[in-house]
Formats: C-alpha cells, structure tokens, sequence
C-alpha cells in the first residue's frame, strides 16, 4: 500500500496533481486507514498513470474519464477529434509566432502606417506626450474593433488638421487637460469648437459606429485622464445635442 506522496513519485507527478485528479473525479478516493491515511494500491496507481498518459498527450480533462471507459473505436473517434483540434490550435499558435517575428521586426505594424505617421507627426504639431498617448490608443481601439468607420474618421481628422484654424482648436483642447474644470478658458473653448464642428459639418456631423460602445469608451478614456477635458467634452456634448 502507498500512501499519496509515494504514489505521486512514483508515477511521476506532484501530489498536487493526484488531489486535482480526484477532485475533477479522474482518479477515485481511497478510503482513509486507521491513522486517517490514505493507501493507494498498484490498482490506483495503473489508473494514475493511465489519467496522466492521456492528460500529457492532450487530451482535454473532461474527457478523460469517458475516454478510459470507451470501446476502442469510440476511443479511436475521440482521439481523432482531439488531434483536429491540436492542429488547429497549433496552426494558430504558428500564425502568432510569425506575426510577433514580424513586429520584432518591424515588418508588421498595429496599427496602418499613415495612422503611425501621423501619431509621429503630432509632437511636431506642438502637441503633448499626453495627448499623442491617448490618441495612439484610441485609434488601436478604433481600428480593432470597426475599421471602416475608424479609417474615415482618421481621414476627418487629418484634414482637419491640415487647416491652421483647427488645428489651433485641437492644440487648445490638448493644453486645457492641467487647467482647473471650472476654468472660463474651458467654456470659451467649448463654444468655439462647437461653432467651428458646426460651420464643418452642419447637421452632418461624424459620429461613431451604431449599436456600439466603443466611441463612449473612447471618450470615457480621453475624459478619465483630466476632469477639465471631461468637464470640456461635457460642454460640447449638451450645446452639440441642443434642440434647434
């Protein structure tokens, strides 16, 4: 008879692993001895090495306990199915590897690479570490998750960019994060940008994907780093959704 530390050496796992066996059912339970051991037979030990084969080639632990009851045909089936499922897991795991050697590389790239010139770009422009942080993860976020409507957002905004006026607003915006939220600049800021959305777009103006929570998360990203672009953003949000 042996006891669980004995068993576990001498098939070759943790002892650890022969309580995770039984608790999962894969391995039954001897009854404790007299002294509130308990003894585990050649028995148990065949069908520990049994449950570790069959764990160390793959096989998922929930069907371990089928699989060692199985006809061998049944057993041949389900192996076959597990062996797919390896082979795709393993073509994925592959596609990974390539593309991390590819961004290591610098042949791959987050996001597209006139998104990355721009975000370049920006501390040219006079804008902050800050703002150019928060704009990278916007736009990673944008492109993962709805990248048509990401791509022509990006397109409004570089443009907007390339006209002095507005992109005087946006250097603005960026500099009102370390300001008080009940600053009068943030107000003044805020009717202009408004008037100058509107002289834009008129009613027209771009809004996000439908049905999705990524452009209020987006906001909530920027608003959570400053009280004063939340306190902006608020502002413009309520003059912009006014009834006219």
């Amino acid at each position: 008879m042996l006891t669980i530390g004995q068993l576990a050496r001498y098939v070759g796992v943790s002892i650890k692993t022969v309580r995770v066996y039984h608790a999962k059912g894969l391995l039954p339970e001897p009854a404790r001895d007299a002294s509130g051991y308990r003894r585990y037979t050649a028995a148990d030990a065949v069908a520990l090495i049994e449950v570790r084969t069959l764990a160390e080639a793959g096989v998922p632990l929930a069907q371990i306990t089928r699989l060692r009851t199985a006809t061998n045909d049944e057993t041949s089936q389900a192996l076959a199915e597990i062996d797919l499922q390896l082979g795709e897991r393993l073509h994925m795991i592959e596609d990974t590897r390539r593309r991390l050697r590819r961004l290591a590389a610098g042949d791959d790239h987050i996001l597209p690479r006139e998104v990355e010139k721009h975000l370049a770009a920006l501390r040219h422009l006079g804008f902050s570490q800050h703002w150019v942080a928060m704009e990278t993860d916007l736009w990673i976020l944008a492109y993962a998750t709805h990248p048509d409507i990401a791509e022509a957002l990006f397109e409004d905004q570089a443009q907007a960019l390339e006209q002095p006026a507005l992109l005087q607003l946006y250097l603005e915006y960026d500099q009102v994060h370390d300001l008080d939220p009940n600053d009068p600049r943030i107000d003044d800021l805020a009717n202009r940008l408004v008037s100058a959305t509107l002289a834009r777009y008129g009613d027209a103006v771009p809004q996000g994907p439908p049905a999705s929570d990524i452009p209020d998360l987006m906001q909530a990203a920027v608003n959570a780093s400053s009280l004063a672009w939340r306190r902006l953003d608020r502002l413009i949000r309520s003059q912009l959704t006014r009834p006219t």
